[in-house]
């Protein structure tokens, strides 16, 4: 019984209470010739008898009669799963974007956002450039200035500060710095470096994420934001904050989403968040 699949079970549902292989044939679409086949097939691998063949179709026989009801309860379990399944198909979508580092804070502080107990779905989007509220990219994003135009709700949040980190127990005498490319640098943070006429570029990088690594890693000196390089215990600050790279944070929703109440649950976990770490964000607490 045990190899028996559980498409030939449902098929054998169909037989046992259409009453023979023509009713089978009708609600499956699949031929008669083919459908005996596959009894015949299902009766070998359950070593019993399901049905009495006669002129009149196929009548259940004992062990057919046992196979049904088993069937059947399996049929009630897999409509649960479905129901359950289409429970979670059917909640509503909250979708995020922001920017490489900030999409990282929040995986890391996640539980503050969303839990699986929330009746709505999370989508994380990172996005470093800015978003298309027209076309309802994101219901939520978290930006580095304030919006001038465009039918949308703000909040502002947090001070963000950038410093020049290092990797713990690089040689200060060792003058190389790490920088994105020109190609992919969006905000003044990433451009920065290269805009220094003092600072030795030896390795430059297309990602944000490979920017963090390269300098824990100890290639050389980066600009990162604090509240990213002030948490991670490999790295320490290689100067004092950058005074011009500070921004405010703004959470922005399309006004019309924000009326959901899904997305104002979200709003509002973000910008606790976001105010429970005020300190690290303005580059007031150099250790986490």
């Amino acid at each position: 019984m045990k190899d028996a699949s559980w498409d030939d079970l449902q098929l054998f549902f169909h037989v046992a209470t259409g009453g023979g292989l023509s009713a089978a044939a009708a609600r499956t679409g699949l031929s008669a010739p083919t459908i005996g086949r596959r009894m015949l097939a299902l009766e070998r691998v359950t070593g019993r008898s399901l049905f009495s063949r006669g002129p009149t179709g196929y009548l259940l026989a004992k062990d057919g009669q046992e196979l049904l009801d088993r069937v059947r309860l399996m049929q009630d379990a897999a409509r649960a799963i479905s129901d359950w399944r289409g429970e979670v198909l059917t909640l509503p979508i909250v979708s995020t974007a922001a920017d490489s580092w900030t999409s990282r804070f929040v995986a890391d502080h996640l539980a503050s956002v969303w839990t699986p107990k929330d009746s709505f779905r999370m989508c994380y989007k990172t996005c470093d450039t800015s978003v298309d509220f027209t076309y309802r990219e994101a219901h939520i994003a978290i930006r580095h200035s304030r919006p001038e135009s465009g039918n949308v709700a703000i909040r502002r949040s947090v001070k963000v500060a950038h410093a020049a980190y290092q990797a713990a127990g690089y040689d200060e005498k060792n003058c190389n710095w790490i920088s994105l490319g020109t190609d992919t640098a969006i905000t003044p943070a990433d451009k920065w470096t290269f805009e220094q006429p003092d600072c030795w570029i030896t390795s430059w990088t297309n990602t944000p994420h490979m920017l963090f690594y390269l300098i824990r890693g100890g290639a050389g000196r980066g600009v990162l934001p604090c509240f990213i390089g002030d948490q991670e215990r490999r790295l320490v600050r290689a100067g004092p904050v950058i005074d011009e790279l500070t921004y405010d944070m703004w959470i922005v929703a399309h006004d019309d989403e924000r009326q959901r109440p899904e997305v104002r649950i979200v709003i509002d976990r973000l910008a606790a968040l976001f105010a429970d770490h005020e300190e690290l964000f303005a580059g007031q607490k150099p250790s986490a």
